[in-house]
C-alpha cells in the first residue's frame, strides 16, 4: 500500500479547493445575474441573505459544503481522506440533465456562462492530475 506525504496531500487538496472556489464564484455570479434580471440589483448583504435562504440558490450548497469540508480537513492536519474528497469533487464536476438538481443547474450554468465553462475546465484539469481513487 502506498503512503502519502501529508504535505503533498494538503497541497493537492489546496489546489482542488482553489479550483472549487473559482467554480463556485462563477456559478454564484451566474445565478446572481439570473436572480437580478427578475428582482433587481442586490447589495452584498442581500446576496448573502438569498444565498442562505432562497430556494433558488439552494442548488449551490453541495459545492459550498465540499469547500468547507476541505477547509476543515486542511485545518485538522493528517486527517484528510483525499480519495473521498476526490470522489465527491468529481461527482460535483459532472453536469447531468437527468441528475440531481445540482447537476442539472450546473449543466445549465456551463452552457450559458463562459466563466463557468472556464472554471469547470480548470477544475477538470486539476482532477486529471490527481491520482484515481482506490
Amino acid at each position: 500500500m502506498e503512503t502519502h506525504d501529508p504535505l503533498s496531500v494538503g497541497r493537492r487538496l489546496g489546489e482542488i479547493r482553489e479550483g472549487l472556489l473559482r467554480l463556485h464564484q462563477s456559478l454564484l455570479d451566474w445565478q446572481r445575474r439570473a436572480h437580478e434580471r427578475l428582482h433587481g440589483r442586490m447589495s452584498a448583504t442581500e446576496l448573502l441573505q438569498v444565498l442562505l435562504h432562497d430556494p433558488e440558490f439552494a442548488w449551490l450548497r453541495p459545492i459550498s459544503e465540499i469547500i468547507v469540508h476541505i477547509d476543515q480537513m486542511l485545518a485538522d492536519e493528517g486527517t484528510a481522506d483525499e480519495d473521498a474528497i476526490l470522489v465527491q469533487v468529481r461527482a460535483l464536476a459532472s453536469p447531468d440533465a437527468d441528475g440531481t438538481p445540482y447537476a442539472q443547474r450546473y449543466l445549465q450554468a456551463i452552457q450559458e456562462s463562459p466563466d463557468a465553462v472556464l472554471a469547470h475546465k480548470d477544475l477538470l484539469a486539476l482532477l486529471r492530475r490527481q491520482r484515481a481513487p482506490r
